[in-house]
């Protein structure tokens, strides 16, 4: 799969302050790819290097195998996570001027916006001014801004903040259905359960420097501990206990289970094996429960940034 954009070595700087240090980061064409950090950690600086809001000091930044420039605006969608609608201007009337600044014609946009709203229930939006709407409907109508005229690189900057479940599970589809359609999506965001569900690939930046890139499930591999949640039903359960006691090393169990009578965790060490704890569970007892611990998106995030 080739890159549809790559980032190398890019730094920024503001006088002494160093908001970039030579972060490379390549994003597949037709992924979902996650860019995530703490407040302050440079994200938003290096979404402002790619839509040109401003430019690196350092390093070069390819769109589509091109260095980038100024008619590949025209290629990439950005909802910021502050928005920019105008409060005085009618949804329509700026919906409409902000998609011929992206290069639609005026008949093209509003025949693309009213599909739009329409798809989005909120045709009767199309007169209101944006100080009628609450947040999460402003969100719906930079939403359909940003994606209208169909740019081949999207970025999201939490796209999910002002919605209620629903409507962020309807904004969560219509990503989805961007990508299936070819469009490759930069999403930022501090929802690690969105993360989870959506990005294949991820970059970790924090402090102005990236800290850990690659693919989410690799990355989770890495950060493996060898740790099994166990839950059982024994007839002996005391007798089992002392038995992984002895072979393996347990703790106190973190999860929840129903219908055991033991439950602990167990971690195991490099030489030995799931189907050597799994077998003595077999023969001793019912398995209610076994299932490797997998560090969460979440769990990674928070040991990376808090170790670097």
């Amino acid at each position: 799969m080739n890159n549809l954009l790559s980032i190398d070595s890019v730094s920024k700087y503001y006088g002494e302050f160093t908001a970039l240090n030579k972060v490379s980061i390549n994003v597949k064409e037709g992924s979902i790819f996650g860019l995530l950090g703490p407040n302050g950690a440079g994200k938003t600086t290096l979404i402002r290097i790619i839509n040109q809001i401003t430019q690196p000091d350092e390093g070069q930044i390819l769109f589509n195998k091109e260095p980038l420039n100024i008619k590949h605006v025209s290629d990439i969608g950005y909802l910021p996570e502050e928005r920019g609608l105008y409060p005085k201007m009618t949804i329509g009337d700026q919906a409409v001027y902000l998609a011929q600044l992206k290069g639609l014609d005026r008949a093209t946009a509003k025949s693309e916006l009213k599909r739009w709203f329409d798809k989005f229930e909120i045709v009767d939006w199309w007169n209101k001014k944006v100080t009628e709407l609450s947040k999460g409907m402003a969100q719906k109508v930079q939403f359909i801004v940003t994606v209208l005229h169909k740019p081949k690189l999207l970025i999201f900057d939490e796209p999910f903040s002002g919605f209620d479940p629903i409507n962020a599970n309807l904004i969560k589809d219509e990503i989805l259905d961007l990508r299936k359609q070819g469009a490759t999506i930069i999403f930022s965001t501090h929802r690690m359960e969105s993360v989870e569900e959506l990005c294949e690939e991820i970059a970790l930046i924090n402090k102005s420097n990236k800290i850990l890139d690659g693919n989410l499930d690799d990355i989770k591999t890495k950060f493996k501990s060898n740790i099994y949640e166990v839950g059982v039903n024994a007839q002996k359960p005391d007798l089992l206990k002392n038995n992984l006691e002895s072979k393996f090393e347990t703790f106190k169990p973190s999860f929840k289970t129903i219908g055991e009578n033991l439950k602990l965790n167990v971690k195991l060490n490099d030489r030995q094996s799931s189907e050597e704890l799994l077998n003595i569970l077999n023969n001793q007892s019912k398995v209610i429960h076994f299932k490797e611990v997998i560090p969460s998106a979440n769990e990674i995030f928070i040991y990376s940034v808090e170790n670097n």
